[in-house]
């Protein structure tokens, strides 16, 4: 078979084109694709709150005591505090405290080399934990509610007081019994054994007031947030594991904590400028127990998880679940903030068990303790906010909560842990409970 090769004369003729038909149907041209212009995130309508100047300590020669009582009934009463200079007093100390803690670690500053005051303090807590072995807890019977005999820790703390603050250097009767009236609050209400944010303030009043005194200047603000203030939490952990004090409130878990707030507003603070820590970390187990030992929002999320019968904060702390989806520390912060100024001293249930005496000097004009009818703060049985209606004191039923004065108890949620490895149920996970 032979084949033939083409030449190079030869020519090849290609399909001809079909001719377009005008009056053939187009496709329709797509539309450009235009990039969607950015949505603007809403814009919080509360500016972020300023640090107020802290004033200097006042001068003590000619200075009269007195014992802090209540002075906080109405809104109105509420609204004086809010426009006065304590009320940016408060917020100065609380602030600066907080900044003198920004991208510092627990482990940064040393017992060592703090001031002789702190060790002070740091001892008197010490002491205070040392009285809990003294007081045991008795029969709890599978209760979940408060242990009686708390009271007699708080008693016994009482009996004591007068010579830890003698370490301190207080000599006087009156400025002992004006500024140990805070630290005896700071532990929970006796009568109704539970523990809240505004006993957590207490606590921080107690070091204003040692401020105030000249006995905590600010070079040891940082010590303050990063020795003190650790001590005390891990002091309070053990009473609410001990005596399983009762949430103070009724929002109890759907709040940011059950208990604190200002350690997240520290921790937020150290972790402000973090390289890697971001706030969806905290989802991160392994990371809470490598770094929860030096930073208090992390350690703070890490005892919420351990202490809880239930696991998950989407169900055990919700709001500490949506902050997690944060940007940044910064926006965390800024957000601790304006929740101090809403949440704690704008709320009035909290604000009326606020002390006021010669050092947090209440307003002219707001009510007195004796003229509402009130009873002492330690000894009153009902909690939540309260009314003067016709002279006499009326407990208000709120909308959203069951009132404390209803009688409806809140169990504690540590308590219920505690309870579940009592039994041996350990770890395992439980079904979210109504309560």
């Amino acid at each position: 078979m032979s084949i033939v090769m083409p030449s190079a004369t030869t020519t090849f003729s290609l399909p001809l084109r079909p001719v377009k038909d005008n009056n053939q149907r187009r496709a329709p041209d797509l539309p450009p694709l235009i990039p969607r212009a950015k949505r603007t995130p809403p814009k919080n309508p509360l500016p972020i709150p300023e640090t107020p100047l802290l004033p200097c300590p006042p001068d003590l020669s000619t200075w009269s005591f007195t014992e802090p009582t209540r002075r906080i009934v109405s809104s109105h009463d509420n609204g004086l505090f809010q426009a006065s200079p304590t009320y940016s007093l408060v917020l100065s100390f609380v602030f600066s405290l907080s900044e003198s803690a920004v991208d510092k670690k627990l482990s940064s500053v040393s017992l060592s080399s703090a001031a002789p005051i702190v060790h002070s303090i740091i001892s008197i807590l010490s002491s205070v934990e040392d009285t809990i072995e003294s007081c045991p807890p008795s029969e709890q019977g599978g209760s979940r509610f408060g242990n009686p005999s708390f009271r007699l820790f708080l008693d016994s703390i009482s009996t004591q007081s007068t010579s830890w603050h003698d370490t301190i250097g207080l000599t006087s009767p009156s400025a002992i019994s004006e500024v140990s009236t805070y630290f005896h609050n700071s532990f929970g209400n006796r009568a109704r054994i539970d523990y809240g944010s505004g006993h957590e303030l207490n606590f921080v009043l107690w070091l204003l007031c040692l401020n105030r005194l000249s006995l905590l200047p600010k070079s040891t603000f940082p010590a303050i947030v990063l020795l003190i203030f650790p001590r005390y939490l891990t002091l309070l952990h053990k009473l609410q594991t001990t005596y399983y004090l009762e949430p103070a409130g009724s929002h109890g878990v759907w709040g940011l904590d059950d208990y604190h707030f200002l350690p997240f507003l520290f921790g937020a603070s150290q972790l402000l400028h973090h390289p890697y820590i971001r706030p969806l970390s905290i989802h991160n187990e392994l990371l809470l127990e490598e770094e929860g030992d030096e930073y208090l929002y992390l350690s703070m999320v890490r005892w919420t998880m351990a202490s809880k019968s239930v696991k998950g904060l989407k169900w055990t702390q919700p709001m500490l679940d949506d902050i997690s989806g944060a940007r940044s520390w910064v926006k965390v912060e800024q957000g601790m903030r304006r929740m101090f100024i809403k949440e704690v001293l704008g709320k009035l249930p909290v604000m009326q068990h606020f002390l006021f005496g010669s050092l947090i000097p209440a307003e002219p004009g707001m009510s007195r303790e004796d003229d509402a009818g009130l009873a002492a703060e330690e000894d009153e049985k009902e909690g939540g906010e309260v009314v003067l209606d016709h002279g006499h004191v009326k407990h208000v039923h709120r909308d959203d909560a069951w009132g404390d004065c209803c009688g409806i108890k809140i169990p504690s949620t540590v308590a219920a842990a505690q309870e579940a490895r009592k039994k041996g149920e350990g770890d395992a996970l439980r079904r979210v409970p109504f309560d």
